[in-house]
C-alpha cells in the first residue's frame, strides 16, 4: 500500500521493478486479467517493467482492495 502503486491519469500503475518481463507477464498480469477481470497491461520504464490498470477496471478495483486499505492509503485510487 505505501509504496509501488499510484495514480497514473485515470488508471494506476503497480511498481513491480523487481521482477523481470516474464514474471510481470506470465505471472502478474495473468492472475489479475483471470482473476479478477481488470484491464492492464505491461509499461517499460527505464528498462523496469510495471503494470498498468486501465482506468476502464478502476472501478472494479477499488472494490475489490477498498476494504483492505487504510483510509490514508485510499488517495491511491483516487478516492
Amino acid at each position: 500500500m505505501g509504496d509501488g502503486s499510484v495514480m497514473r491519469g485515470k488508471g494506476l500503475r503497480i511498481c513491480t521493478d523487481s521482477f523481470d518481463i516474464k514474471d510481470v507477464v506470465l505471472l502478474l498480469i495473468r492472475l489479475i486479467i483471470i482473476k479478477y477481470e481488470l484491464i492492464c497491461t505491461v509499461h517499460e520504464d527505464r528498462s523496469r517493467f510495471r503494470i498498468y490498470i486501465s482506468k476502464a477496471s478502476m472501478k472494479s478495483l477499488s472494490t475489490i482492495v477498498k476494504p483492505h486499505m487504510t483510509p490514508s492509503m485510499l488517495y491511491k485510487l483516487g478516492i
